[in-house]
């Protein structure tokens, strides 16, 4: 990067900046834990045995320090390419009416006190509300260290059982809600998209408030003709804004059909793989007549349901991605 003709050719000098920002993700922690480590050990052979105090410190230090080894020793397990990248996320309603709309709803708040607990950065790109109430269908972005490589944890079909709030005869309903999570590909994703094969439409935004919304037409809608993929955008004030963010998830989308089409290839080749679809339950979330949150893949649960509903989500993408590891 510090050869003067670095930047003569910018599309190969990002890849190189987007390959080096991963392999700091990678190397940088590990560096800093072992920096921490040395500090301890240095520190213990100085404390005498009588000071509490110091000793209460180390020992604290050193409680932090295995918690954040134990995490990057968790990371090895997302060892695809694509772990590291941002993550697509996409919540679509199941039958159910305004039940299933309103659990599409309680995930997005789910996932989004998720990317809070992490530090990661969250934003709605399109969002559809259901006719009487919730969310029929929501897309949002997660930007982080290996948003992606955590979020596939959660792809398939999410079951809720509770007393509806929308029964006055306040009797039992079970709803649906599918979770689907895409990388977000840059640059070296070997997509290639021609002008020709799209279909821009542009519309209204929806949503509240605001001057600008439902004012102009800055909403765009993007179909890939040959293969019917469709992505759309209406967050941003601009229209061509909402293009590129179009663009971006359109080429995610392709990139992920591209990917699941070379799976079935080998599928045929070297046996079944296990596919997340539509109709694939992978976790009941039942708050009556008593509570439990149950993850089928992994056998893994748990009875405070509260916390989990306030994204304390760790423990079931953990158990997923260790068992997923074995599988392999």
């Amino acid at each position: 990067m510090a050869a003067p003709d670095f930047w003569v050719k910018p599309p190969e000098a990002q890849k190189t900046v987007q390959r080096l920002k991963a392999l700091r993700r990678i190397v940088e922690p590990w560096k800093a834990c072992d920096h921490k480590a040395r500090e301890l050990t240095d520190l213990i052979e100085l404390v005498q045995e009588n000071d509490e105090d110091a000793l209460h410190d180390i020992k604290r230090d050193t409680d932090k320090l295995l918690a954040e080894v134990e995490m990057l020793e968790f990371q090895q397990l997302l060892s695809d390419p694509l772990d590291s990248h941002d993550a697509i996320v996409s919540i679509n309603a199941g039958a159910g009416g305004t039940e299933s709309c309103d659990w599409v709803e309680m995930l997005l708040r789910m996932y989004l006190r998720w990317t809070e607990r992490r530090d990661y950065k969250a934003s709605i790109v399109d969002i559809l509300a259901g006719e009487e109430a919730g969310v029929k269908n929501v897309t949002f972005m997660v930007q982080g260290p290996y948003a992606y490589g955590y979020l596939r944890a959660e792809c398939g079909v999410h079951r809720l059982v509770r007393i509806s709030p929308f029964d006055a005869n306040k009797r039992r309903h079970t709803s649906f809600a599918s979770v689907d999570a895409i990388p977000s590909v840059e640059e070296e994703a070997e997509i290639e998209i021609k002008e020709a094969d799209l279909k821009i439409d542009t519309y209204r935004a929806g949503g509240a408030g605001g001057q600008h919304v439902n004012k102009t037409d800055s909403a765009v809608r993007i179909l890939h003709i040959p293969t019917g993929v469709v992505a759309q955008c209406q967050n941003e004030r601009s229209q061509f804004q909402n293009k590129q963010t179009a663009l971006k998830i359109l080429k995610a989308r392709l990139y992920k059909k591209k990917r699941e089409e070379e799976d079935a290839e080998l599928k045929k080749k070297y046996g079944e793989k296990k596919e997340i679809a539509w109709g694939s339950q992978i976790r009941s979330y039942v708050f009556h007549p008593y509570t439990l949150v149950k993850d089928h893949r992994t056998a893994y649960e748990t009875s405070n349901g509260t916390d989990i509903m306030d994204g304390d989500l760790d423990k079931f993408i953990e158990a997923y991605l260790k068992q997923a590891a074995k599988g392999k």
